[in-house]
């Protein structure tokens, strides 16, 4: 930020998106704090940081598009305890709730990055997924650029208070992976026989 300005923390933002170690709730209200500084302007922080988001974004869609769903349910066959069924439960929430995991999982660590993988596999209209993922971006980028520029030098707490927030997540998530492992584990079963029955009626086709 400091060698390329506003430019700087949207490619920042951009990296985010492609590398979640990378905490969008230090570059924001960093960003905010310098513009306070008059260092760079704050609706320039606010553009390109929201144009980094979408940019990290529209690259890890177009993963999920280049993956596929036949190259999905190839690599799910060769996972331990991960079933077909699973996939088709997945595609099935995405189909009714998409719009609405674009929208707010651009708020939520973790899944801010990887939700963009799925609608590219499920192949959601590029001008929807632009237009909610700019939404969902420019509403949480500027929660954290505006708290980092009207709390100067104190813009740290901004990342106190949010850390609390990621770890509750990062909790969560750790609880259900292990949630679904037992589960299971104790419901052993390959789930290979629908998409068998789902290549036989391609090939009917």
């Amino acid at each position: 930020m400091e060698a390329m300005g506003a430019p700087g923390a949207g490619l920042a933002i951009a990296l985010e998106n492609l590398f979640p170690p990378l905490p969008s709730e230090i570059i924001l209200p960093l960003a905010g704090f310098t513009a306070s500084r008059g260092e760079m302007d704050l609706w320039a922080a606010l553009l390109w940081t929201t144009l980094g988001s979408v940019v990290g974004a529209v690259a890890l869609y177009w993963v999920g598009a280049a993956l596929g769903r036949d190259r999905l349910i190839a690599i799910a066959e060769k996972l331990p305890l991960v079933k077909i069924s699973d996939i088709e439960k997945t595609e099935a929430w995405f189909a009714k709730h998409g719009n609405k995991a674009v929208f707010f999982g651009r708020m939520i660590p973790i899944f801010r990055s990887l939700i963009s993988i799925p609608a590219g596999v499920e192949k959601m209209p590029q001008r929807t997924f632009l237009l909610l993922t700019t939404l969902g971006s420019a509403i949480w980028n500027s929660i954290f650029v505006i708290a980092g520029y009207h709390l100067g030098e104190n813009w740290e707490e901004v990342t106190d208070l949010v850390s609390v927030y990621s770890k509750v997540v990062l909790v969560v998530v750790v609880l259900g992976l292990i949630g679904f492992i037992v589960y299971r584990s104790t419901r052993p079963g390959g789930g290979r026989r629908r998409a068998k029955a789902g290549q036989e009626a391609g090939q009917d086709d």
